[in-house]
């Protein structure tokens, strides 16, 4: 979607009988498209906080380099609706979604080779 790239999450999920009816999670609730009136759910609901994840393979379809704009616009419209909201956002930098491109080239969490570009993404999201 919008230039995300593959995760190592998309391709276990892939995997037949990994997954319970071999669900894959491609669309869930689709925060991506629906985030504004997820917020104005949350916020009709009281929720004073928000924890989601910036998913590395959406920020950095690349796992390193070149920032995809239209992650950077989501990710920027949805910090700006929950803070307009009085919602306060609690970011993870990881959940389950390490470039797949990453895990190919050096194997992923394995490889020492996974902490600069690791660290290039933290500082990409802040």
């Amino acid at each position: 979607k919008e230039g995300r790239s593959p995760s190592i999450w998309d391709t276990f999920c892939s995997m037949p009988g990994k997954i319970q009816n071999g669900d894959t999670g491609s669309y869930a609730c689709d925060h991506y498209h629906r985030f504004a009136e997820d917020v104005r759910l949350m916020k009709d609901c009281g929720l004073r906080a928000y924890c989601f994840s910036i998913s590395w393979s959406r920020l950095l379809p690349q796992g390193r380099g070149k920032m995809n704009p239209k992650a950077y616009d989501f990710y920027n419209s949805l910090l700006v609706e929950l803070h307009d909201k009085g919602i306060t956002p609690i970011v993870t930098l990881y959940h389950w979604d390490l470039p797949q491109c990453l895990e190919d080239e050096y194997g992923g969490w394995l490889s020492p080779k996974v902490i600069p570009d690791f660290e290039a993404f933290a500082s990409t999201c802040f």
